[in-house]
């Protein structure tokens, strides 16, 4: 069953990667892809709806994420190397990140790529490179160690439907 998981994974990454080399934008057909919120100049994070809710998003719209690996709090993250390049960072242009519609709590850390990382409740964010539009949850409960989040900072842990995920 886990190579049966990360051949699908590593599926869902070609396949946002070759999205993102094309240069399209907007729906991709696959899912319930939506168009990236209206958010206020310098906001980092805001919510939308998806297949698993109301959810914490980037200011394109793509779902954020946080890594079971990370220690809350700790003012570090375990997502080194090739990690990175499937999970990178959400970043931060400053030490006080805005959020439209989130009610945890915002801050920062110093990345693994050098950048500020945006952090809710003290984990730090990521983006899945397998996410190829907005709406996309490619990466929910991936090695059951990824999660999207509710407004809240809280794991979102029900899992979308097949028919939804892109790739699948």
């Amino acid at each position: 069953m886990r190579k049966v998981t990360y051949a699908l994974a590593a599926a869902a990454v070609v396949a946002g990667l070759a999205g993102c080399a094309s240069g399209s934008s907007g729906d991709s057909g696959d899912s319930g892809a939506t168009e990236a919120p209206s958010v206020a100049a310098g906001t980092v994070l805001t919510t939308a709806d998806s297949d698993l809710g109301r959810i914490v998003v980037d200011k394109d719209g793509m779902a954020v994420y946080v890594f079971g690996k990370d220690t809350p709090g700790s003012g570090a993250s375990a997502c080194t190397g090739d990690c990175l390049a499937a999970w990178p960072p959400v970043h931060a242009d400053g030490d006080t990140p805005k959020a439209e519609g989130v009610t945890g709590d915002l801050g920062t850390i110093q990345g693994n790529d050098g950048e500020l990382q945006v952090t809710l409740d003290g984990r730090p964010l990521y983006l899945y490179a397998g996410d190829g539009s907005p709406g996309d949850v490619a990466g929910q409960g991936l090695n059951d160690l990824w999660w999207v989040l509710a407004p809240s900072g809280e794991e979102v842990t029900q899992m979308p439907t097949t028919s939804s995920m892109p790739g699948y």
